[in-house]
């Protein structure tokens, strides 16, 4: 069995930063790509950012371009997203994601992945 772990939400001021964590662990696996999603209360979940695994390409929504980005670390198989000018309407559970796999996909579908974690809570207040 496969484990996604976030860390590092909690509530921050618009305009602040907050750096996500999610760290892979158990079963072993191949991981072709990870990606961040968010479900604002009332809201359906939607996509945040992907990563490939392989050659680091990545790929954002137009909400979040420009003040989010994504990151891996292989060695610790674990993916980041930095999180700056934070807005209220940021607000939201993130949940992490992987894609099992050989090669590099950049996953910005639910269909696309296999792995989720538990959430983690980001508030901004304004």
């Amino acid at each position: 069995q496969v484990q996604l772990v976030e860390s590092g939400g909690g509530l921050v001021q618009a305009g602040g930063s907050l750096r996500l964590s999610c760290a892979a662990s158990g079963q072993t696996f191949s991981t072709a790509g990870m990606g961040w999603f968010r479900q604002a209360p009332g809201k359906e979940r939607e996509f945040v950012a992907c990563i490939a695994w392989t050659n680091g390409w990545t790929y954002y929504a137009d909400s979040v371009k420009g003040r989010f980005t994504i990151s891996r670390d292989s060695a610790k198989n674990t993916v980041y997203l930095q999180m700056n000018s934070l807005k209220p309407e940021d607000t939201a559970v993130y949940y992490c994601a992987a894609r099992t796999g050989l090669g590099g996909y950049c996953a910005s579908k639910f269909s696309e992945l296999d792995y989720w974690g538990q959430g983690t809570q980001v508030t901004v207040s304004s």
